[in-house]
């Protein structure tokens, strides 16, 4: 009896063993951890060494580079070890370059040149060869320590014509919104995926939970709007930092050829030439006919006219099927990609009831919103955890001397307290004329003779020029907080068919000491082709010295002017960091009477005259 008993507590004791660690087995599984509406670093995701890296193609639905296959997008994979030893399933983030497998450099002759009259063409340029880079299965280390750890699967791919991506380069063509939409089907188990680019093996997406969210800077911000206008479902969020959203407003600025800031020169064949690293024996082909012909008739450096070209490359018109959760990120102070790319978005997916969230910061190109918000956006539209972002304020903006990473919340863009204030011209030339809110009495007209050789900064300081004209209110005895776009409206004559209008609101005065920050000078800008003074799309021969009105915004701001600056408008003709170089000698004449500067002022008018001691 006794052995019997042993026997059988021996053997309740060992089913007891088995079920507990089977228990401790489960218990042992890694999942995701979230605290306070945030997905939290996991030791056992943290471990680089356990992660699992691979690549492979993705087919697409297009044919770019002509031979007729359908392209494949090369896409390469990091994710933590358990979601092939245990089954875990997760969600995705994505970024999407042209950049990764190298690009051309910026030598001599690549740019075209500036040094010409308006509506000329200008010499021919160099054509460069992108030597390309990279070796599998890594494309890039982007995104890749800030998502896998906090339980993200994280993806990049090549686009069209770059790296060992099939197809073509098209700078906002219809397959860069294609392409990143193929990679999230495949990832949504809709696409088919390839171990190699010309081979049959296929590979499944099987650890992802088809929730995916992009993100990525510049030309790789521009990447997840152009996937998110195709209404790809499974793209549940992003988060595009400083994108280009409209080419046309990249490289003209209201009829005017510009170039952006730092590239003099640049166009969008450029930009071409500067990713093309794709498959070398398809770039003969690819340039005779996306470089040589679609952009060559398209681009239009003549009249900088608005055009079917330029329309088919800018995001806002595709914006309809619109799904994805949209958190916009961008610089006040970006020269290069302005600040109304990411407004003009904004506003119309506000518009569309979409969740969105913007967060502006007062520096240059590029800066991401702190990691805490861009995990807050994920964890709520790819985890599905209720955080209540979406009832958090909607813009977020970093303040003058503050930190990147502590930004001010408000409940909107522009502030919602602000309203326009009109201001009217004072003569003064050529030294500073004044801006007022109450209309004067007649003031005439005041002319500038153009001429590039003079930096816009050099004419901002001048005390006396006939290069621009400024006009300037009191100092403020109190701090002004301008919030929105400010709006110009210019009645002028030039001496010539055609000009260049530019136009800085500047903060004065101007300081160039070791302390000076970025927002101290320079408020935001504007340019303008009198020529198009009716239409964007078909720009008309000025008389000379016939008057004719101009009206534009400048770009999009939110700054606050302290108490003992003044406010300039500063009216000027060629820009020498960003337009055309005519030969110098052109006058505009501009008529004070007729022209209006609007400033969108927190608090409106009343905080107008209370800053300046104005009379109402």
């Amino acid at each position: 009896m006794r052995n019997k008993s042993n026997i059988l507590w021996a053997s309740v004791l060992l089913l007891i063993f088995s079920i507990s660690g089977a228990f401790a087995q489960m218990a042992e599984k890694v999942t995701p951890v979230f605290e306070n509406g945030e997905a939290q670093v996991v030791e056992a995701f943290a471990d680089s060494q356990n992660w699992i890296r691979h690549d492979l193609w993705v087919e697409t639905t297009f044919d770019s580079d002509g031979d007729g296959k359908l392209d494949r997008m090369h896409v390469d994979v990091t994710r933590p070890k358990q979601t092939e030893t245990e089954g875990l399933q997760l969600p995705v983030v994505y970024e999407s370059s042209p950049y990764y497998a190298g690009t051309a450099g910026l030598g001599d002759g690549i740019f075209w040149d500036v040094k010409h009259e308006l509506g000329e063409m200008g010499k021919p340029r160099q054509h460069p060869e992108v030597q390309r880079l990279g070796e599998r299965p890594v494309i890039s280390n982007s995104q890749i320590r800030t998502w896998v750890p906090r339980g993200y699967i994280v993806v990049h791919s090549s686009s069209p014509g770059t790296g060992l991506s099939d197809g073509a380069p098209t700078v906002g063509g219809d397959n860069e919104s294609l392409a990143p939409k193929a990679v999230i089907d495949w990832l949504c188990g809709r696409a088919k995926g390839y171990t190699e680019r010309d081979g049959n093996q296929e590979v499944k997406a099987y650890w992802s939970t088809g929730k995916v969210g992009m993100t990525g800077t510049s030309y790789n911000g521009t990447l997840p709007l152009a996937a998110a206008t195709t209404g790809v479902e499974g793209l549940e969020a992003i988060i595009p930092i400083a994108p280009n959203t409209s080419y046309y407003h990249y490289y003209r600025s209201n009829g005017l050829v510009r170039s952006p800031g730092g590239y003099l020169g640049e166009d969008i064949d450029v930009l071409y030439d500067f990713i093309h690293s794709g498959d070398e024996s398809k770039r003969a082909r690819n340039n005779k006919v996306i470089r040589d012909t679609e952009m060559k008739n398209g681009q239009d450096r003549v009249t900088g006219d608005y055009n079917e070209f330029w329309a088919e490359r800018d995001y806002l018109n595709d914006m309809a099927p619109m799904k994805a959760a949209l958190l916009m990120s961008h610089g006040f102070n970006d020269w290069n990609v302005m600040p109304e790319h990411s407004y003009r978005i904004y506003d119309k997916a506000r518009e569309m009831g979409l969740p969105v969230q913007i967060y502006y910061h007062q520096n240059g190109h590029g800066g991401p919103p702190p990691v805490e918000m861009m995990n807050r956006w994920f964890t709520r539209y790819l985890f599905g955890v209720e955080n209540g972002v979406e009832k958090d304020p909607k813009a977020w903006i970093v303040r003058e001397d503050d930190e990147r990473g502590h930004p001010t919340s408000y409940k909107d863009y522009p502030n919602p307290d602000a309203s326009d204030v009109t201001l009217f011209l004072t003569k003064g030339a050529p030294a500073h004329g004044g801006l007022t809110s109450n209309k004067p009495a007649k003031q005439g007209k005041e002319t500038l003779v153009d001429n590039y050789s003079f930096s816009g900064s050099a004419l901002a300081q001048a005390e006396f020029t006939n290069h621009r004209l400024i006009y300037v209110t009191p100092p403020l005895k109190e701090e002004i907080h301008i919030s929105g776009i400010p709006k110009i409206s210019v009645k002028l004559s030039s001496s010539k068919p055609a000009a260049n209008l530019s136009v800085w609101l500047v903060s004065l005065p101007w300081t160039e000491d070791r302390g000076t920050k970025i927002t101290d000078n320079i408020i935001t800008r504007g340019w303008a082709d009198p020529q198009n003074y009716r239409s964007l799309t078909e720009s008309k021969p000025l008389v000379p010295n016939k008057f004719y009105e101009v009206a534009f915004d400048l770009m999009p701001d939110d700054q606050i002017i302290p108490a003992g600056q003044q406010i300039g408008l500063m009216i000027f003709s060629s820009d020498k960091e960003f337009t055309l170089w005519p030969k110098p000698g052109t006058e505009l004449t501009v008529d004070l009477d007729a022209t209006t500067i609007t400033l969108p002022v927190v608090g409106g008018k009343k905080s107008y005259i209370m800053a300046t001691y104005e009379d109402e």
